[in-house]
């Protein structure tokens, strides 16, 4: 896809990833939307910022209409970035928590996804990234929530790429590892320290490759990880 004048929306776009993917994507002429609870600190005149909570339905159509009213453009591109998780054990997590991340990681992901969609469908072009994790694909202890949340993008992701593909639409589930955000903040033992981990410019860099691929090649998975999670083996401590 051609990003330049296109009209990217990106969801918790106020830190980590996807501000990293926005400031990328800016820089290469595309207009892009913050659907995000927070403005993110960006000064630019084709960024545009309306406020949006993803677990609530009606915050996310209030975004919705507000970008279609402001920007009078089609939208050709979502990533489906906001996110969060909340470590415990599942006999002792509180329901609050698990319906939080829930509201969050996949409904928010529904929200978001079944508005664009009809007018992706009739210009024959678009491209949903869905930001899943290392724990969509495996079950980490005491994650058992969030991993249950990322499982359910991937299945999203799989059966969403096959619903629209015959549109010309595009369905990108990329999976990172252990990258440098706040969403490891109070969490014990990461197992990887923040020096060792990839940068969000890294998983934007990536972002930026998938929708400037060839119309008729399409990436459906995508796993990054970091290359050395424990460091160099010649810089330990003896």
């Amino acid at each position: 896809m051609e990003i330049e004048g296109k009209v990217v929306v990106i969801t918790g776009a106020s830190s980590g990833i996807g501000l990293a993917a926005a400031k990328l994507l800016l820089e290469q002429g595309a207009t892009v939307v913050s659907w995000s609870r927070s403005r993110p600190k960006i000064s630019h005149p084709d960024f545009y910022f309306f406020g949006c909570d993803v677990r609530h339905e009606q915050s996310v159509l209030t975004a919705y209409e507000q970008t279609v009213e402001r920007l009078r453009q089609n939208i050709s591109v979502l990533i489906n970035n906001a996110g969060l998780g909340i470590q415990g054990a599942l006999d002792t997590m509180n329901p609050r928590d698990w319906h939080t991340m829930m509201d969050t990681n996949v409904n928010g992901i529904f929200y978001c996804t079944r508005l664009v969609l009809p007018q992706m469908k009739k210009q024959l072009e678009g491209h949903i990234i869905n930001i899943s994790s290392i724990a969509g694909l495996t079950g980490i202890e005491n994650m058992s929530g969030y991993c249950a949340t990322k499982f359910a993008v991937r299945g999203i992701s799989h059966s969403l790429f096959k619903e629209v593909r015959p549109f010309g639409i595009k369905v990108t589930c990329i999976y990172p590892g252990s990258t440098a955000t706040h969403f490891f903040d109070g969490f014990e033992g990461t197992g990887t320290a923040p020096e060792n981990m990839m940068q969000p410019e890294d998983i934007a860099s990536t972002i930026l490759h998938v929708l400037q691929s060839p119309p008729n090649y399409h990436h459906v998975d995508i796993e990054v990880r970091p290359l050395m999670p424990k460091g160099r083996p010649d810089q330990k401590k003896a």
